[in-house]
């Protein structure tokens, strides 16, 4: 078989799924507002917990804090749904629960939902980057660059900066604005201004009754901590070793999003948690899937429980993979570039 006829094969599989996973795609309203309480009720009793924990130790207020990111991450990812239009029947309640959500999120429900569209529009593409994705370049891209331009690659893609700047830099900051998007009209200033205006009067009301502290042991933290999770998973949701990505003229987007997508085994509590986004590859292949039915796609078609499986450890071994090997079709890492194409 040809690279061209395998392709197109591949492709036409990718699409025969679309009419299997279109039964899985309306929403439950009693079941999306049950995963709603069941989030947002935790989230704001660990919230009130740690303020009381305040008077005890400042120490056990700030652990509190950082056990309920794992609930903001889940929060983010009913916002996540609501942008897909996957969460509720009714859009305008799905919109205005997103807009809430973003407040404690951080991140403007307009521009993000737009931001990401782009990116399940265009990932794997190499002619298409920029926007909702982890900048990845290719091993001649990299080569071209200058030897200062090599070095802050590998600088933003260091761990250090990926996962624990970044994220802090792109939720606390980058979200004010919004970004991506400031030419593109009255609409996303009006999501980012007014997320940071409801961000603003939150922030003043907790430091009238508070002062600095549940500022600095508690609402930081958990936004901190759930960034950071929230950052790690999008990456090795596309940043794992067999991932794809083609030129605009051999890229199709059903074939990206079943190829280009991990499907993250985590234990079950974590899983819960992230709100089944770890089945990331049936998400990309048909995004109006609610989150608590990806589940349902998994137990019924075990092709797909199989396909792109990627186990913690084996995730933690990606993150040193920076570089994308067109002639080889895998993420390498600079070592490895070295030792191949003699790249320092």
């Amino acid at each position: 078989m040809t690279d061209s006829s395998a392709l197109n094969s591949a492709q036409k599989s990718a699409r025969e799924w679309l009419s299997t996973l279109a039964r899985y795609r309306e929403p439950s309203t009693r079941r999306s507002l049950f995963e709603l309480a069941a989030t947002l009720v935790p989230f704001l009793a660990l919230w009130v917990l740690a303020w009381m924990a305040l008077s005890v130790s400042p120490w056990l207020a700030l652990a509190v804090a950082v056990l309920n990111g794992g609930f903001l991450v889940r929060i983010f990812i009913i916002q996540h749904d609501c942008g897909h239009g996957s969460f509720l029947a009714n859009r305008r309640a799905q919109d205005w629960v997103g807009r809430i959500l973003g407040v404690l999120t951080l991140t403007p429900y307009a521009v993000w939902r737009r931001c990401h569209s782009i990116h399940h529009a265009t990932h794997g593409n190499l002619d298409q980057r920029g926007i909702g994705d982890v900048l990845t370049l290719t091993v001649e891209e990299y080569r071209a660059r200058s030897r200062f331009g090599r070095l802050m690659y590998r600088i933003y893609r260091h761990p250090v900066v990926l996962f624990v700047l970044g994220p802090s830099y792109l939720f606390i900051l980058q979200n004010r604005l919004p970004m991506g998007l400031m030419k593109s009209g009255w609409r996303y200033w009006t999501s980012a201004m007014g997320t940071n205006a409801m961000i603003g009067i939150a922030v003043g009301l907790i430091i009238w009754f508070g002062g600095l502290a549940p500022v600095l042991l508690i609402l930081l933290p958990t936004s901190v901590i759930a960034a950071t999770i929230g950052v790690w998973l999008f990456y090795v949701q596309h940043q794992f070793e067999d991932t794809h990505w083609a030129k605009a003229e051999d890229w199709q987007l059903h074939h990206a999003a079943l190829e280009g997508s991990s499907h993250y085994v985590l234990p079950q509590p974590l899983r819960w948690l992230s709100g089944n986004i770890g089945i990331h590859h049936v998400h990309h292949l048909y995004s109006r899937i609610p989150f608590y039915r990806l589940s349902e796609v998994l137990r019924d078609h075990r092709e797909l429980a199989e396909a792109k499986r990627l186990t913690i450890l084996e995730s933690i071994r990606n993150a040193r993979l920076h570089l994308w090997d067109e002639a080889e079709g895998r993420l390498t890492s600079f070592a490895e570039a070295r030792q191949r194409y003699g790249i320092a």
